[in-house]
């Protein structure tokens, strides 16, 4: 018999209304967690990257923060113009051969 545990998925409106209770509520991080049902450490992990950087805290399940959204673009543009760049190099070493 094999047991599956699923990982649990929390919405941004859900993990930012926790954090209130415990950055505005005043309440104990491990008395809102235990209400919530869910384990302190999850908690703490999010009051930590709320506490980073609150407006881009959770971007949401496939979704990138604006700097890592640009770093990935940026990283892929200097793939694109590397190969392009090799191609070229190839071209130039075929062309060169022919002439001879």
């Amino acid at each position: 018999m094999e047991i599956r545990k699923t990982r649990m998925r929390y919405g941004e409106e859900f993990k930012r209304n926790a954090i209130k209770l415990v950055i505005d509520g005043g309440r104990n991080s491990i008395e809102v967690a235990e209400g919530l049902g869910i384990h302190a450490n999850i908690l703490y992990r999010w009051v930590r990257e709320y506490n980073k950087d609150p407006e881009n805290a959770f971007p949401g399940n496939g979704k990138l923060k604006p700097e890592d959204e640009e770093l990935r673009k940026l990283k892929q543009q200097l793939k694109d113009v590397t190969e392009e760049r090799d191609i070229l190099k190839k071209a130039v070493r075929i062309f060169s051969k022919t002439q001879l």
